[in-house]
């Protein structure tokens, strides 16, 4: 014996009902056993609310209730041949006058009882019902039409009424046996009392029909068809990727439910658990497909928990005072008074000390909660003994479910770690002794950046989500995305990363998509769709798009973007920058960014501020957390400089390779901003400061290589022929090193707390000795270093190496 049972969206047009026909038919011809559950058609319970508000008002309803009429009558005509399709219509127009008659005493009374409420939203499944009793007679097997409030019985609660199990078990059950191996069509939802009156099980009660009905009659399964795959694990609306639970117990799916997840109504796992009958949750619109299965076993789906659910507006109320602590029954003097007053409490968490208590409740129950406590604790509030209670509105309710949490180490810090990382403050937590649960309360505005944040750490891990805000489109911007842009599978498959552009700007406009920018055709993208906007716009929009796990990117030389930082630390964006000018600026700033950003919990990385793609400040950062000590750096940071001095040799003149360089895309538009050496010097001042000096740019000694006459040079021109007339100042140089079988190099050294560029001779036996090309190189004496520097050499510039400097940068992000 199976029970199906089928939703609204199963019933909302004669299109689906052909697809519900194939799923009735293949279950009746597995096992001609079968009984089925209709809700009211889609809509039509809506309108039927919306029926009663009119009625009330003294508006008609003569125009809806046709609507409502023709509709199912269209559906019958699509399905039946015309003998069945007069008794049917003929059924279905019975209802409606006596629909129009009950309206019509709602509307002479100008209020609706919740007696007359249940009355009249019971006809949305008994015409569904009448309608669906005809087609399957003649599509599949003879049909017993079965009203359930003749069989289900409640007590007087109208709107979410109490069932009495035991008559209602023994009715269905003397009811079934006498309908001759028929299928037995129960209407959904509604029910009656003793005396007779309709009433209703609430929402979703169409779920506790069909559970109600399978645990009378000892059905080995109860199908829930609706129109989503399952159960799930977060609401796909808010969480994308979201994918659909095997398997739940009755207790995962129960939590699951009442905190949201209203794919199946949570009262209908009580009778089903009560016989261990297995619940299938199915989508008719996609059958082939096996939904969720729940059962009284828990199963595993890969994660120690199983779904993440989420009450969206909740209120919390905090009741404190020193009056409170070793106050014995003071909780059983709220909680009555908050019974008496009808006011659900969500969630409650109370401190050890005693001396406070926290109670989540719905948003339209605020008012009689601080009503109902106030008059409670009228004299302990008036003496002092507590304070007035305190409300926090617009709050949401996140709880992780799943029974495999129970006595799992670090899952309550996977969570709490991944709601800090993405700037989620927790209001309050609770969690049960049964640890099936943990429950925290957060700003409301925080609610989808959260969702998704914790989902990614439970479910999609080790598979992180970034999303990317790149500012700065220039020849390192351009690079950076190609490379993301190729290496975007490589990155999710072995290193399980998924990277979603959400924002690209330049210095005057800004593209953004939360969903993700085509990284194959942002370009396109970015000149059809950009609109106008300041680098602070792009900065203060993506703040307010809130996505969890967001990164910017910083490929400017801009200081205006650089001043931005501490702001994006603040909204817990972390920042990847090749920017020099943030960490070499003001070292109040650098340090002020550094500690806000361990402040908010948020990463800052600039690797390629130094060295482009090569490991410098990585290296160095590893040798002094791990205890070592530097005593001495040398480096040759400049690419530049590297480039002419390992060129000008024999009879070439200095002014000569200068022009090479330029010409080579090594020097900048004009080569005195590299021949200033301030490149050079910001360089090395970041890495002075990234083994704890306090330096400022000034502190750094720089060696002035030109002489006066080129510095003085009023354009490029002149600069050149300044050069060529000071070539025996250059010369000079050249010749001591050929004389002494040395090379020339400008080298950076930070010793003993001082930080020097000066030009060297540098003989065979120095590391820096075989510098080739525009390579840039670094070496690190330090205690355990001492006798045999450790040595880091490779590209030091250029747009390839800068950019992959900054994917793994980005991706050091992903790793924390």
């Amino acid at each position: 014996m199976k029970v199906l049972k089928f939703g609204g969206s199963s019933v909302g047009s004669a299109s689906i009902i052909q697809s519900v026909l194939k799923i009735i038919s293949r279950a009746y011809q597995q096992d001609n056993k079968i009984v089925l559950v209709f809700s009211a058609m889609q809509g039509v319970t809506r309108s039927l609310q919306h029926l009663l508000a009119q009625a009330a008002g003294g508006e008609p309803v003569d125009d809806t209730l046709k609507q409502m009429e023709t509709q199912h009558c269209n559906v019958l005509r699509a399905f039946v041949d015309n003998q069945r399709l007069q008794q049917a219509c003929a059924a279905i127009e019975l209802l409606f006058g006596q629909l129009r008659e009950l309206l019509g005493g709602v509307r002479a009374l100008g209020e609706v009882s919740l007696r007359a409420r249940d009355k009249v939203l019971s006809f949305g499944e008994l015409l569904s019902c009448s309608m669906m009793c005809p087609i399957i007679d003649q599509h599949i097997a003879a049909t017993v039409f079965a009203d359930a409030r003749r069989f289900i019985k409640t007590n007087g609660d109208f709107g979410k009424a109490i069932v009495d199990y035991d008559l209602s078990y023994r009715l269905v059950s003397d009811f079934h046996a006498e309908t001759n191996n028929s299928i037995v069509v129960f209407t959904g939802f509604i029910a009656s009392n003793e005396k007779g009156d309709t009433t209703t099980l609430g929402f979703g009660g169409s779920d506790y029909t069909a559970a109600i009905v399978g645990a009378a009659l000892n059905a080995s399964e109860v199908q829930i068809w609706t129109d989503v795959d399952g159960i799930m694990t977060a609401d796909p609306r808010i969480v994308n990727k979201a994918f659909s639970i095997p398997g739940l117990t009755y207790l995962e799916a129960i939590e699951l439910s009442y905190f949201g997840a209203r794919v199946i109504h949570p009262p209908a796992m009580l009778p089903a658990q009560s016989r261990n009958i297995p619940m299938v949750i199915r989508n008719t619109f996609n059958p082939s497909f096996e939904g969720t299965i729940i059962t009284g076993s828990s199963t595993s789906n890969g994660s120690y928990i199983k779904g993440i659910s989420f009450i969206p507006d909740t209120c919390l109320v905090t009741i404190q005072g020193g009056g409170m602590v070793g106050y014995k029954g003071f909780s059983g003097r709220l909680f009555t008074a908050l019974a008496r007053a009808d006011v659900n409490v969500v969630l409650i968490t109370q401190a050890s000390s005693e001396h406070s208590i926290s109670l989540a409740i719905s948003p339209p129950d605020l008012s009689d909660a601080i009503q109902a406590i106030r008059k409670e604790f009228n004299q302990e509030l008036l003496l002092g003994q507590i304070d007035e209670p305190r409300m926090e509105q617009e709050m949401s309710i996140i709880a992780v479910v799943g029974e495999n949490m129970r006595n799992t180490k670090g899952l309550s810090g996977r969570l709490f770690s991944a709601l800090g990382r993405s700037g989620v403050n927790v209001v309050t937590i609770a969690q049960g002794s049964s640890e099936l649960n943990i429950s925290v309360v957060i700003d409301r505005r925080d609610l989808h950046k959260a969702m998704n944040s914790v989902h990614d750490a439970m479910f999609l891990s080790p598979v992180r989500t970034l999303n990317v805000f790149c500012a700065g489109v220039g020849n390192i911007g351009k690079t950076f995305l190609r490379q993301i842009e190729s290496q975007k599978d490589h990155l999710e498959q072995k290193r399980q990363v998924r990277i979603n552009l959400a924002g690209i700007c330049n210095s005057t406009s800004m593209l953004f998509d939360s969903e993700g920018i085509s990284l194959a055709e942002w370009e396109t993208l970015f000149k059809e769709r950009a609109g106008n906007g300041s680098i602070t716009t792009f900065v203060e929009r993506a703040s307010q798009m809130n996505l969890p796990n967001s990164v910017f990117i910083d490929n400017t030389g801009s200081d205006l973007v650089a001043r931005l930082y501490s702001d994006l630390f603040r909204k817990s964006i972390s920042v990847v920058a090749c920017n020099k000018t943030g960490v070499s600026g003001p070292f109040k700033r650098y340090l002020s960014d550094k500690q806000v950003a361990q402040q908010f919990g948020v990463d800052f990385w600039y690797e390629t501020s130094v060295g482009a793609g090569l490991p410098i400040i990585k290296t160095l950062y590893d040798l002094l957390i791990s205890g070592d000590k530097v005593l001495r750096i040398e480096a040759v940071l400049s690419g530049t400089f590297s480039y002419i001095f390992n060129h000008y040799r024999g009879q070439r003149t200095f002014a000569s390779v200068v022009r090479e360089a330029m010409e080579r895309g090594l020097t900048e538009p004009d080569p005195r901003d590299d021949l200033s050496g301030l490149d050079f010097v910001r360089k090395m001042l970041i890495l002075a400061r990234e083994t704890g000096l306090q330096a400022e740019v000034n502190d750094i000694r720089l060696q002035s290589l030109l002489p006066q006459t080129c510095l003085e040079a009023a354009s490029v021109d002149d600069f050149f022929l300044a050069l060529e007339a000071a070539e025996d100042h250059f010369a000079a140089y050249k010749h001591q090193a050929s004389e002494e079988d040395k090379v020339l190099q400008l080298v950076g050294i930070l010793e003993e707390g001082v930080a020097r560029i000066e030009l060297l001779l540098l003989g065979r036996e120095h590391p820096f000795y075989n510098l080739t090309g525009s390579d840039n190189i670094v070496s690190f004496t330090t205690n355990r270093y001492l006798n045999n520097p450790m040595v880091i050499k490779g590209p030091g510039a250029g747009a390839e190496v800068t950019a992959a400097g900054v994917m793994a940068d980005l991706i050091r992000v992903a790793a924390q």
